[in-house]
């Protein structure tokens, strides 16, 4: 039999315990022999009672699964990056494969991870770590791998998709929807991971550096949240036939360089992401022999993601009984330049409040045309007290001149506010 040394018994946890169990005679013919949980670390009694495991199936300390030479699959779900990554480096050494959740550790960690791995010649599978129960690291290393990966756009957070979906719908202020997002569970009571996009950056930085094949870390991801979102901004959006996401974007330049970002952006209503709403993910892909994919699910929860973990282990159990472990590692075996985010060239929305007289607009377009900003439409908008607000959309620009003009029309005493700045995303799917 194959037997798991299970690190953590919270929501995941259990979930990979009941999944084991309830489809344990499936998982055994498509192993192709018994998979069984053995031990289990968790430090809370509570848990430890309610789940109603044996005393036999406890580890006091990490040891007591290290160093069991019967466990041969050490699953780390307690999260975080330590103790984590000593647990899993320590068990890799005593020649135990790894089966992680763990975006934190993968995402800063993994070039680390892996090169222990290949040291001891064993697997470490990770599906789990990017959009649950959604397959889209396995078919990133093996059924795509003929293909040159040209993009991969995602909804990777479905807290924010949640809240952009009922902004959207609902007309609601950010605040308030928020608020109702932890009510119901599906934020954090400290949600800043989720609503400033460092959940979602750490995902996109797994994904890029396997379809691109070089190292990706967190620091490499340009990161905006959705915080500044307003109503205005979604009713506009509608207007112009767009939609807004929380998207992150990977893409590989005609030079071989890597762009890495997270941010809200306008994305055309026919585009597949588009129709994408409430806590679900998706994965978008685009390579030069597949054209365009995408994969799309439930992306965390307790069973979806479970789904992966076990379907890890079960990879993992065929391997040990072929004798054909660690045969996919590390796949960054290039070290490819990273584009700064000024260097991006895209489309832009533009709001903002100016005085409303003669000349302002005429005064703004010459702004943007010293700094090679050039418009494509302007909408004028009746405001109060002889003001106005003008939501105007660019042709392609770089990133750096629409700042420095941005900049510039900060100082102008016709420019009361530059409510809101968002990128346009997927246009050239039009």
């Amino acid at each position: 039999m194959i037997n798991i040394g299970l690190l953590g018994y919270g929501t995941v946890g259990s979930g990979v315990a009941e999944l084991i169990d309830r489809n344990s005679e499936i998982i055994a013919q498509r192993t192709g022999d018994k998979v069984v949980l053995k031990k289990v670390l968790e430090r809370s009694q509570d848990t430890i009672q309610q789940a109603g495991l044996t005393p036999d199936m406890i580890a006091e300390d990490i040891n007591d699964i290290i160093n069991d030479p019967e466990i041969d699959i050490v699953v780390e779900l307690i999260g975080g990056i330590e103790p984590a990554f000593t647990f899993i480096i320590a068990a890799m050494k005593q020649g135990k494969h790894v089966v992680s959740a763990n975006k934190d550790l993968i995402a800063t960690k993994g070039a680390d991870i892996f090169a222990t791995a290949a040291e001891n010649n064993v697997d470490f599978y990770f599906e789990a770590s990017v959009a649950g129960g959604i397959p889209i690291i396995y078919p990133l290393k093996q059924s795509l791998t003929g293909n040159k990966i040209l993009e991969v756009i995602g909804i990777l957070n479905g807290t924010t998709n949640y809240i952009l979906t009922k902004m959207s719908q609902e007309g609601r202020p950010f605040a308030e929807v928020l608020q109702e997002a932890q009510q119901l569970g599906y934020a954090e009571a400290d949600p800043t991971a989720d609503v400033e996009g460092l959940d979602a950056a750490r995902k996109i930085a797994i994904l890029s550096s396997i379809a691109f094949n070089s190292r990706v870390t967190l620091d490499n991801v340009y990161v905006e949240g959705i915080t500044a979102i307003s109503p205005a901004d979604i009713r506009y959006a509608r207007e112009l036939g767009y939609v807004i996401k929380l998207l992150a974007i990977a893409k590989e330049d005609e030079q071989g360089r890597i762009a890495t970002r997270v941010h809200p952006a306008f994305l055309p209503k026919n585009h597949p992401l588009a129709a994408v709403n409430d806590v679900f993910n998706a994965v978008f892909v685009r390579g030069d022999a597949v054209g365009e994919i995408m994969h799309y699910g439930r992306g965390a929860g307790k069973m979806p993601t479970a789904s992966s973990v076990v379907g890890d282990i079960i990879e993992i159990g065929r391997n040990m009984l072929a004798k054909t472990n660690g045969r996919i590692g590390c796949t960054c075996y290039t070290s490819k330049t990273m584009l700064s985010i000024n260097e991006l060239k895209a489309k832009f929305y533009i709001r903002m409040t100016v005085t409303d007289r003669p000349g302002v607009l005429a005064g703004i377009a010459g702004v943007f045309g010293n700094n090679n900003v050039s418009i494509a439409s302007v909408l004028q908008k009746a405001s109060q007290d002889n003001m106005a607000e003008l939501i105007m959309v660019t042709h392609e620009v770089k990133e750096q001149n629409l700042r420095d003009a941005l900049a510039v029309l900060r100082g102008m005493s016709i420019v009361s506010e530059i409510d809101n700045v968002i990128r346009l995303e997927g246009t050239e799917r039009d």
